[in-house]
């Protein structure tokens, strides 16, 4: 599919909603496939009390509970700003590939909202103890479950 402003418009009107409450931060998305609205929604990251609640996380997995499915090949994402490193691995991770979006991650910065520094840990070989002291322990304890699953060929990797 092509680009469709309506879905934009719909995607602002998710982050409009949010103005004033205390609800979440003025982000929304639309999920599409086929040109029909599969679910949409806005951040529920203060109602919810749970900072995963991103507008694109939340719409992606109301768009999976609608569908029955982790995998959401054909389906488009419109979303108002650009997403952040955790919503783009959602949206990778669902096989979402096609994701509009409005306001920039400059724009998001100038309203208050850090993801920059997200970006600049992960430039920096994820070391910048003051954003996340990262440390590996016990591969040897934590590997066994990874063989297993690579052993065991009932699973679909996903």
């Amino acid at each position: 599919m092509a680009y469709n402003q309506k879905f934009m418009k719909l995607a602002a009107e998710e982050a409009q909603k949010n103005v004033g409450t205390q609800v979440g931060g003025p982000f929304g998305t639309v999920i599409v496939k086929d040109g029909v609205i599969i679910a949409q929604g806005r951040n529920h990251v203060l109602a919810n009390e749970d900072p995963t609640a991103h507008g694109e996380v939340f719409t992606i997995r109301e768009a999976c509970k609608k569908l029955g499915t982790h995998d959401l090949s054909g389906c488009e994402l419109y979303t108002n700003a650009y997403p952040c490193p955790m919503c783009l691995g959602a949206i990778i991770w669902s096989n979402i590939k096609t994701c509009y979006y409005g306001n920039t991650a400059e724009d998001a910065k100038n309203i208050g909202f850090r993801d920059d520094f997200i970006y600049q840990f992960m430039n920096n070989g994820l070391t910048d103890k003051n954003v996340l002291d990262l440390q590996q322990h016990d591969r040897d304890t934590t590997i066994k479950a990874f063989n297993d699953f690579k052993d065991d060929t009932s699973h679909t990797i996903y």
